[in-house]
């Protein structure tokens, strides 16, 4: 049942439709779940991981996405690029924008409980982001989270930012962060969003269901943290940017 599930989220990216509820091959629980994403993964070639993406890390977020707490979904290799960076419009379903703060690890995380301070001494770099996410569900209740999650939460792709100097001078929590389309802003938040800090959301990645189905948290890994604004969906081509105060700017234009 898992192949079949795995196979049917797959078609329907491929296929670029709308992943229509799995019915009785559906994963029942969020354990089950992220059996079925790292089933996918294997599948896509996905393994291991570049990194991971934490999604509804904020309060506004989970609302939105009717989830009672925050989900992990992989990060493929071929999905990353550097800033300034481009992508066909066309080549994505639905997709959208979130304001990242992303980093990249430099030394492993086992799986299990981990700490604001575990988690801080494993950060090699951080910098400002993009997660790429697509609207590939109709109705989330009759998708179910565990289907979501098997489908890495809506992630698509992500631009990484330039490492900042000495980030550890940074107050990550009172960073702020706005994202810009086509020079409008379209949304803010700040580091504090990330359940109170951006290395709480690492700790909680670490003892995730997402990390434990892919055998902890690696060193050179790229995570990103969580939006700090809800996605901003897109009608068509455009140039989105986020920027956070002393951790830069990350561009992309989709064509």
């Amino acid at each position: 049942m898992a192949s079949d599930a795995a196979e049917a989220i797959i078609e329907a990216r491929r296929s670029r439709r709308i992943l229509a509820p799995l019915g009785a091959i559906a994963p029942k629980t969020e354990q089950a779940g992220y059996a079925l994403q790292k089933e996918v993964a294997l599948r896509l070639g996905g393994l291991p991981p570049a990194g991971f993406k934490i999604g509804a890390t904020t309060k506004q977020m989970q609302a939105y996405l009717g989830l009672s707490g925050p989900a992990a979904g992989f990060v493929s290799k071929s999905g990353l690029r550097a800033t300034p960076a481009s992508a066909r419009f066309a080549d994505f379903l639905n997709p959208g924008l979130e304001c990242e703060i992303g980093l990249r690890l430099a030394r492993d995380i086992a799986p299990g409980a981990c700490t604001h301070d575990q988690a801080a001494e494993a950060v090699g770099e951080v910098f400002a982001a993009i997660e790429i996410v697509e609207r590939r569900y109709d109705d989330l209740v009759k998708l179910t989270t565990p289907t979501l999650i098997a489908d890495q939460v809506f992630h698509a792709g992500g631009v990484l930012g330039a490492p900042v100097k000495a980030w550890q001078g940074i107050d990550l929590a009172a960073v702020r962060g706005r994202i810009t389309v086509d020079g409008a802003v379209r949304g803010e938040g700040v580091g504090a969003d990330l359940l109170g800090h951006p290395f709480e959301a690492l700790a909680w990645l670490a003892a995730s269901g997402g990390a434990a189905a892919f055998g902890g948290l690696k060193a050179g890994q790229v995570v990103f943290l969580g939006s700090v604004t809800p996605p901003i969906w897109l009608d068509g081509p455009c140039s989105g940017a986020v920027e956070f105060d002393a951790l830069g700017r990350v561009e992309l234009a989709l064509t």
